[in-house]
């Protein structure tokens, strides 16, 4: 370092490199830190990219020792600073040295220094030691010849492109990982020596000119070269990011101007992994504002939107890679793989043929049957309700499992809607319509979620959409606004029954449109029937409209009535589970201290309540009437009591509930041993050490619910 006063008289001189005896400068740069070590580094420009920098700014020879093999070469490589063959210094190596292998050839010339009598001594020293993805060893830098594109002139508009708003990050977040690659752009190597990809335009000749056309014709016929002047094309082919960066504007007929590029160039929205801003992204901004510019001359952008989403983790948040083994291929999660079959998908061919055992284990416990066909809809389900804002998405099974299920759930409620519609009138050629609470309920919650879903797609939060999606198919529709239909259904007016009819094939049908960009499958098999019921010719769901939302159809008194009545429904429910009450029996209910809007909302709804909560009977008590022995629920305007006479035996009962709350003692106990082992939470994954602590506090809310039970049964 040039500040450093300890050598600041050694700058300019020279030293004699052992073993070579090759006369090399001191020189001052900051790249050598004074606090670290002696303060001063030895320096390969050839084989070190933080040395390559230091050598072109003292313009220093470069020296390549290496062979691609990896192996000291016979005689060394002397180049200057912009890659011309130099004989600055001689190219000789040593004999004993020669054609080693790289790890021998240190260990060898560490010996030779120290018989020498030269060596001081050996420290143990940390650097960070680059490692190949695939072939799992270190990598040794080296010069070689390479096509390089200069960056920084195509970097400055796209830059500018994201600083003014013409293209926008979503999360905006992402904005700041651009801006770091793209304000710090090196210039971009372009070359692969690879036998796959597009093979570089450039021929040479035997003086070593180069050429550069689309093909030989075209470049002997532009540079008046004859038969006899002999061609060799490179072998290298362009790295694929640089053919990909042409993709928005090469696909539609670019260098043409043609009608494709002008209706469709730019797009609207990109999605993208974060992991490939650089890669991919900012180098399609950078070549399209550079080719494809307007009338007037200004650069256009490839698109408006850039979506960013997670990059998808095993489900101890590790990256997937074959080397690892935890790959899951997603048409093996669609249509299923034996355990043998994924064995061998797992271990064959591997880089690392020595982790298959280890491999072979872990797959072994995580899918023991294999894996089970789950379909193409519950996979992308499962996709969209992960796609969060988050950089890192971890794989959950038991979440596809559930999105399968969820599946299944809207396969049998569209049956039970073609069941009692098909062939019935559902009233869209007229005739008279009542619809009931439950009619003019669900329309109100689903214009709701229309416009709950539509916000979230139209904010890029896929998460949020399929959770309203979800909330609505699963807990509103399925689970409630059937079980509603059914009063009326066994024993409604022709008017009630064909308003119904006409709900549930209405709101079915729009939940279809809703669902489709989501599920496409399943929603499009199930339409082909709704839609006759509707009077629709069309032959596709994908050609029909997005639902869009109707403020008339929000029944703010049918939503408060309905709730009420769910929260009612839902605390009979509740005590029946609590008391351990056989679903099938019958209750007497008891209301008390009632307000005018719950009163009212019992006499009109009787037949809903007494149907959906299993009830014998619905007595309202006036607001001083004590009543018989009761187990009690709190709703909204009302003390709901269920007598229990002749339902329980309490001592039976209370025994029930003490093994049950010792089972769980048992478990919180295990788990609470398990967390207080340091050993397994210093070695094990935080997302084990997660769901033992997520199961612990489910267990102690298990355990209060349970002796709050007790309480109640212990006071009868």
């Amino acid at each position: 370092n040039p500040e450093d006063p300890r050598y600041k008289d050694l700058i300019g001189k020279y030293v004699i490199l052992p073993l070579v005896n090759r006369r090399i400068p001191i020189v001052g740069d900051e790249h050598a830190d004074m606090e670290k070590g002696t303060g001063c580094v030895k320096i390969t420009p050839a084989h070190d990219f933080n040395d390559y920098e230091v050598g072109k700014r003292h313009a220093l020879p470069m020296i390549n020792i290496l062979t691609f093999d990896g192996d000291i070469r016979e005689s060394a490589q002397v180049f200057d600073t912009k890659g011309n063959e130099s004989d600055v210094y001689s190219s000789e190596i040593p004999a004993e040295f020669q054609k080693l292998e790289r790890f021998a050839a240190r260990k060898a010339v560490v010996a030779a220094v120290d018989a020498l009598g030269l060596l001081e001594e050996i420290k143990p020293h940390d650097l960070t030691v680059p490692y190949g993805d695939r072939g799992g060893v270190v990598i040794e830098p080296m010069l070689t010849d390479q096509w390089y594109v200069r960056a920084d002139v195509l970097a400055k508009p796209a830059v500018e492109a994201v600083e003014n708003g013409d293209i926008q990050f979503v999360p905006k977040q992402y904005e700041n990982m651009y801006f770091s690659w793209m304000r710090d752009i090196q210039d971009w190597c372009i070359s692969r020596q690879l036998w796959w990809g597009h093979r570089i335009p450039a021929w040479y000749d035997e003086a070593g000119n180069v050429y550069v056309g689309r093909n030989e014709e075209e470049v002997r016929k532009e540079n008046n070269l004859g038969a006899d002047v002999a061609l060799r094309q490179d072998e290298d082919v362009l790295d694929t990011w640089f053919s990909s960066a042409l993709w928005t504007f090469s696909t539609l007929g670019w260098p043409e101007n043609t009608d494709a590029l002008r209706q469709f160039h730019p797009t609207s929205v990109m999605v993208s992994g974060f992991d490939i801003i650089f890669f991919w992204i900012a180098r399609m901004i950078m070549m399209t504002m550079h080719f494809i510019k307007d009338e007037n001359g200004k650069p256009q952008v490839p698109f408006h939107t850039v979506y960013m989403t997670g990059l998808i983790r095993d489900d101890e948040g590790q990256k997937m890679s074959k080397s690892k083994g935890n790959v899951i291929d997603p048409l093996d999660m669609v249509d299923g793989i034996s355990l043998p079959e994924l064995l061998e998908k797992r271990t064959g061919n591997m880089m690392q043929p020595q982790l298959a055992d280890k491999i072979r284990k872990r797959t072994e416990k995580q899918f023991p049957n294999g894996i089970e066909p789950h379909g193409t809809d519950a996979l992308r389900f499962t996709l969209a309700a992960l796609a969060s804002t988050g950089r890192d998405i971890n794989w959950d099974m038991k979440r596809l499992e559930g999105y399968r299920n969820f599946c299944n759930k809207l396969w049998n409620a569209s049956r039970f809607v073609l069941m009692n519609t098909e062939g019935q009138d559902c009233g869209f050629n007229g005739g008279e319509m009542t619809l009931s609470l439950a009619d003019r309920w669900i329309l109100a919650e689903f214009n709701q979620t229309i416009k709950a879903y539509r916000e979230a797609l139209d904010s890029f939060r896929f998460d949020i959409a399929a959770g309203i999606l979800y909330e609505f198919t699963w807990n509103q529709f399925c689970d409630w606004y059937l079980e509603l239909t059914k009063p009326v259904m066994n024993g409604g007016t022709e008017a009630e029954l064909r308003g119904t009819r006409h709900t549930l094939v209405t709101v079915l049908e729009g939940l279809l449109r809703l669902a489709h960009p989501i599920i496409p499958f399943i929603t499009e098999t199930i339409w082909q029937r709704v839609k006759v019921l509707c009077g629709i010719t069309a032959d596709t769901i994908m050609l029909q409209p997005f639902p869009q939302y109707d403020a008339s159809q929000v029944d703010e008194a049918a939503l408060a009535d309905t709730e009420w009545l769910k929260q009612a429904i839902v605390a009979v429910r509740n005590i029946r589970a609590e008391m351990n009450i056989a679903p099938g029996k019958l209750l007497e209910l008891l209301l008390r201290g009632c307000s005018a809007d719950a009163e009212r909302r019992v006499n009109e709804n009787r037949g809903f309540l007494q149907t959906l909560a299993r009830l014998e009977s619905i007595t309202v008590l006036p607001a001083d009437d004590k009543g018989p022995v009761s187990v009690t629920k709190i709703i909204d305007g009302a003390e709901l009591l269920i007598p229990m006479a002749g339902l329980i035996n309490k001592e039976d009962e209370l025994a029930r509930l003490a093994k049950e709350v010792a089972k769980i003692d048992g478990e919180i106990s295990r788990i609470e041993n398990k967390l207080a082992n340091e050993g397994f939470v210093a070695r094990a994954p935080e997302a084990v050490i997660a769901k033992e602590r997520e199961k612990l506090e489910g267990y102690a809310e298990a355990k209060a619910k349970l002796i709050e039970q007790q309480a109640v049964i212990a006071a009868l």
